[in-house]
């Protein structure tokens, strides 16, 4: 009996170390097999996805707003418990961040970002499901027909791509760099500007994720061709010079840039655009920050929904942070630190759903109104539904609320739960580029 145990106990052993060493030896590989495809430049073919061309592929990225905000509706509320961060957790309380910055090879595991979104823009995949594809050349010289190995070769594509740089650079675009849809650019270990020139057109498209650039200095560019996928090019008007223009698009996250002294706006989305978050980013330096709806007249724009989480409008700014007409609006857990006008504003009746931000007011005693009614009397914008829950108001800072103050009238402007606002100072101390180390936590 005592040597049939024994013989037992050996072969149980036996068993377990031989599976140790089998996951042991997958775990390198899988890691090696990343390694290498992330080092390995990905050189494009200028094919089309099997079901047809890039127009076709990007022709309806919004066509039933309706519909897309169901989905996103759905997916708000299947998420009620807090993801499972495991392992890599830092507890800081910014569940973007923890739910990747404490991985000390994140370089070997970029993708799982895309796993990382909050908001009204949580379901944008952006490249997840493509290759890598690795920026080594910095220039810009012919939109038309890039080069292989630039930022526009890469973001034209047809197909779903994980964007990286080979090294730090300063790109400075000749015309508006026009992205196809399922790209992630990700500038994560480097130091990236896209500076003194054109900037980010993101136009009927879907779902994009743009992560770590420094964009500043934009200007207006435009009476020129300029290529927007591998099979087509077509004549573009004058831009605006925004940072990053979001038109007709869904499924956008925009998380953890720097955004500085553009032209027009830093930030815009219009003409239909919804599904969006904008996270962990740090403004300076500019007047109108970020418009959120075309026009009073464009009704289109009922149904968009944008997410403004975390992130630290700081020195320099004037206005619009944001400016939104119609659709819903969460703005969460932010730091306000300056403004000189007003910090939120709208007109054509949005819902603004403001909790756990602080707001710290100028000094200006005729500038401490956190909010601002655009051209509208108070006979009509006191029926639109705006609130304060849980913001920090400093330095004589004041919201004036207006509309139903039942939870349900915010149903369609709640995108995650707000922490208290005594935390938003740790919450965004990252905002904007973060300097990443191969080998370290971000």
């Amino acid at each position: 009996m005592t040597i049939s145990l024994r013989r037992c106990f050996s072969v149980c052993t036996l068993m377990l170390l031989v599976l140790f060493v089998t996951v042991n030896a997958s775990t390198k590989k899988i890691e090696l097999n990343s390694r290498l495809e992330e080092s390995r430049p990905q050189r494009s073919q200028n094919s089309t996805m099997a079901d047809g061309s890039g127009e076709a592929w990007n022709r309806h990225a919004v066509e039933d707003p309706e519909n897309v905000a169901s989905m996103v509706d759905e997916s708000i509320r299947n998420s009620t418990a807090r993801r499972n961060l495991g392992y890599f957790s830092c507890s800081t309380g910014n569940p973007i961040d923890d739910c990747w910055r404490c991985d000390r090879h994140w370089q070997l595991r970029r993708k799982r970002l895309a796993n990382c979104g909050i908001g009204f823009g949580r379901n944008a995949v952006g490249g997840r499901d493509g290759k890598y594809y690795v920026v080594s050349d910095a220039g810009d010289d012919d939109p038309v027909n890039p080069r292989p190995g630039t930022l526009r070769h890469a973001v034209i594509q047809d197909r779903p791509l994980w964007i990286v740089f080979k090294r730090d650079m300063v790109i400075t675009l000749k015309q508006e760099l026009i992205m196809n849809s399922f790209k992630t650019i990700d500038a994560r270990g480097t130091n990236v500007h896209i500076a003194n020139g054109a900037c980010i057109t993101i136009q009927f498209v879907t779902n994009i994720i743009i992560h770590g650039l420094h964009v500043h200095d934009c200007k207006p560019t435009g009476n020129a061709m300029v290529r927007s996928s591998p099979s087509h090019y077509g004549w573009r008007t004058m831009a605006d010079g925004d940072g990053i223009s979001i038109f007709g698009s869904s499924h956008i996250w925009i998380d953890h840039n720097s955004l500085s002294n553009c032209a027009d706006g830093l930030i815009d989305a219009i003409m239909g655009s919804t599904a969006i978050t904008i996270s962990n980013n740090y403004f300076t330096h500019h007047n109108e920050v970020m418009l959120l709806g075309h026009s009073d007249s464009y009704t289109r724009d009922k149904l968009m929904q944008v997410t403004i989480a975390y992130n630290h409008f700081g020195e320099g700014l004037i206005q619009r942070m944001p400016r939104c007409r119609h659709g819903y609006f969460h703005v969460v857990n932010n730091d306000y630190t300056h403004w000189e006008m007003y910090a939120i504003g709208g007109s054509a009746n949005p819902t603004i759903n403001s909790q756990g931000n602080r707001y710290l007011a100028p000094n200006n005693g005729f500038a401490k109104e956190v909010t601002k009614r655009v051209v509208t009397a108070n006979s009509a914008w006191k029926h639109w539904n705006w609130r304060s829950e849980g913001d920090l108001l400093l330095n004589g800072a004041y919201f004036i609320p207006s509309g139903a103050g039942a939870a349900a009238s915010y149903a369609r402007a709640s995108s995650l739960g707000a922490k208290s606002s005594s935390m938003v100072g740790t919450i965004t101390s990252n905002a904007g580029a973060l300097v990443c180390r191969r080998g370290r936590q971000c």
